[in-house]
């Protein structure tokens, strides 16, 4: 079995709607623990483990700040999943550019025919 990819990683850590919560609380600016565990009905370290799994993911940073860890989001993380994302949006905006040439081509049968 292969290890899961960091692409894998970071959708798994998505999945969790407490997860992307805590993402969205980080884009305010830098948390601890403790300062996330305020805004949710969570255990600390119940939110522990999600800042974890964020961080496995590649998804936030934790550094040591004397007796503080604060979590802020990690751009690179986020980079992968938008660029992904962002290659699907591309192809399909391709192929629909080439269905309105198509469509445009196609003689026009609303009008009625003279004879």
């Amino acid at each position: 079995m292969t290890a899961p990819s960091p692409l894998d990683r970071s959708f798994a850590a998505l999945a969790d709607p407490t997860r992307r919560a805590i993402l969205q609380h980080l884009a305010q600016g830098p948390a601890t623990a403790g300062e996330i565990a305020a805004r949710f009905p969570l255990s600390q370290p119940a939110i522990s483990r999600h800042l974890r799994l964020l961080g496995e993911a590649g998804l936030i940073a934790r550094r040591v700040d004397a007796q503080r860890r604060p979590a802020t989001l990690a751009p690179e993380g986020l980079t992968a999943l938008t660029d992904w994302i962002g290659g699907l949006r591309a192809s399909y905006e391709t192929r629909f550019a080439q269905l309105d040439r198509l469509l445009a081509a196609l003689p026009d049968t609303d009008t009625p025919q003279k004879d």
